[in-house]
């Protein structure tokens, strides 16, 4: 099976102090891998590593493009979600908004949204690009029942057409997910 991303012996310092060293290991299509730990473990570090955004101190990671949701919204508060979003994914906006339950808030400028409805906007943004990896920060954080309900059926589909995603999380998520914990 080939590999949407691979650490190789991935070793990872921030502000002066290990997080993780010597990690290894493979994320295929159709795969999850939820990447648990304490805070402060380097979970955050992990994807941006594995998006490219951070260099490991040592190792190689070798990936595919990627689609990466973090704390970072990275949408145009002035705009209304729909343009926010078609900056970054063009036509695929609306029905990744659709999936959200987000389709009444075309026209709601981002600034506007609750911190459920942001973090689902980030999800689209993700949804939307195209990339067969989603690298995902926390997705269910602040997120209510039929939200987390929303992002779960979105993640399954996206596995279930043999692409991956990788979720540093807290919560537990359903399916079948491979489990990599950090410790601090």
């Amino acid at each position: 099976m080939r590999s949407l991303l691979r650490f190789h012996e991935v070793s990872c310092v921030r502000g002066g102090r290990l997080l993780f060293e010597s990690l290894s290991f493979a994320v295929g299509p159709g795969e999850g891998l939820q990447v648990t730990g304490p805070n402060g473990s380097g979970k955050s570090s992990l994807l941006r590593v594995a998006a490219g955004l951070l260099a490991p101190e040592a190792g190689s990671v070798d990936r595919i493009p990627v689609a990466l949701a973090d704390g970072s919204l990275a949408l145009d508060r002035e705009l209304p979600l729909l343009h926010a979003l078609q900056y970054w994914i063009g036509d695929a906006s609306e029905a990744a908004m659709d999936a959200l339950g987000l389709g009444e808030l075309a026209r709601v400028p981002v600034r506007h949204l609750s911190t459920g409805q942001a973090k689902r906007a980030s999800l689209a943004r993700v949804a939307g690009s195209g990339a067969s990896l989603w690298l995902l920060d926390e997705p269910l954080n602040g997120l209510d029942t039929a939200s987390i309900g929303l992002v779960e059926a979105l993640i399954a589909k996206h596995r279930a057409r043999g692409g991956a995603v990788i979720a540093a999380s807290h919560s537990s998520l359903v399916s079948d997910w491979a489990r990599l914990e950090l410790c601090s």
